[in-house]
């Protein structure tokens, strides 16, 4: 075969590859949940919910966590500092829902550098039921939310997670985010789990607590900088495996620039390398450059002029994409093809930086990643801003 023959069939083959992970994440997401026995049970829930600081959307995620269709739940807030602008907004929904159904809980307990773990200690602690959510504040929580975690349950989980779905962008900036969140890497999970390698997603995590307990406790997911990586390593160990709701929650976006949607990218890109080389280093094959590059070279050895290579394998990877986004509800627009293709320009530079990177940004605050193989990873961040907790 030709070298334009072997660039042909490699492109060719990305291409089936990625569309088969979107079929994969198509029809995952589009069955209907099961009925289970822990389901059928409706056991009663703790969710507990870190806070800091107030952002465009704090109320309403706030709200929809307190009007679910389940008939035993507690929800804690919980605040590392007292004096903190969100606690007013707590104390009103206390006032409004009262203490048997929200609690506030301010101070942290220093288990790890990360400071959401941190801040969730106390509030897992102070969880007496068996079942315990813990969930981002950006979470907006529709009325089924608990029905749709426990669904996910099955003999052999040892955590069920979400994916963000981001929605509501209020500019082109949130629109790559959607981008990145939606279509990238939602479709990457939900392929992993359903070949058995599930990775836990730090937005909305179902654990069973004595299970936990029995390992560490909540202190046991600071092994990582990462607590959704931890709890990865965790529940493979004791021979578990992570699970995925049938559809993900969403995230409002509202405006973001585009320089913070990267920053976050640089953040989380430089913990997976950190934390699960081996299936980072594949990423990179995971966006179409490489596939429109081969594609390109190919071309003119099968007689085409070489710009209708890319311009086939985006057009084939982005329909996929699109229609993957469609059939699940995700966020689309006129500019949705603009926002995937500046996704994929700027993901290359994502992937490498994460190699090279020591210091990310975390919401305008320096922190340092240590490198593999280091016996301290967590590195004592500078402090945080007050802005909302974000992975």
């Amino acid at each position: 075969m030709t070298p334009a023959g072997w660039a042909g069939l490699f492109a060719a083959l990305l291409v089936a590859m990625n569309l088969l992970c979107q079929a994969i994440a198509a029809v995952r997401l589009r069955r209907k949940d099961r009925p289970t026995a822990l389901l059928a049970a409706l056991p009663p829930v703790t969710i507990v919910r870190p806070l800091r600081g107030i952002e465009v959307f704090s109320r309403e995620t706030a709200l929809s966590g307190l009007a679910l269709d389940y008939p035993d739940y507690v929800t804690i807030f919980c605040v590392a500092d007292a004096d903190d602008p969100v606690v007013p907004l707590i104390e009103e929904l206390i006032g409004r829902f009262g203490p048997e159904r929200v609690r506030l809980i301010t101070g942290d307990v220093a288990v790890s550098a990360n400071p959401k773990l941190n801040n969730c200690v106390k509030g897992w602690e102070a969880a007496t039921t068996e079942w315990v959510i813990l969930a981002d504040s950006n979470v907006l929580m529709p009325k089924d939310y608990v029905q749709r975690m426990l669904a996910s349950w099955r003999d052999d989980t040892g955590l069920v997670c979400s994916t963000p779905a981001g929605s509501r962008p209020g500019c082109f900036g949130a629109e790559v985010e959607c981008a990145y969140l939606n279509p990238f890497q939602a479709r990457w999970q939900y392929a992993a789990e359903a070949l058995g390698i599930g990775f836990a997603q730090g937005k909305s995590m179902l654990w069973n607590k004595p299970f936990l307990d029995a390992r560490g406790g909540i202190a046991a997911l600071g092994a990582e900088i990462a607590e959704d990586a931890a709890a990865t390593k965790l529940v493979r160990r004791a021979g578990k495996h992570v699970h995925l709701v049938g559809r993900p929650f969403e995230q409002p976006l509202g405006a973001r620039r585009l320089r913070d949607v990267l920053q976050r990218q640089f953040r989380w890109a430089r913990l997976r390398r950190v934390t699960f080389l081996p299936f980072f280093l594949p990423e990179i094959v995971s966006g179409p450059l490489m596939a429109a590059g081969l594609a390109a070279f190919a071309a003119p050895g099968f007689g085409l002029p070489f710009w209708l290579g890319p311009l086939a394998v985006l057009a084939i990877w982005y329909a996929g994409e699109i229609a993957l986004s469609a059939a699940v509800g995700w966020f689309l627009s006129w500019r949705t093809p603009l926002a995937l293709l500046v996704r994929d320009l700027t993901f290359p530079a994502v992937w490498a930086y994460a190699f090279v990177a020591g210091d990310v940004s975390w919401r305008g605050n320096s922190m340092k990643i240590r490198t593999d193989g280091e016996d301290q990873l967590n590195a004592v961040p500078a402090p945080m801003s007050h802005a909302n907790y974000e992975k």
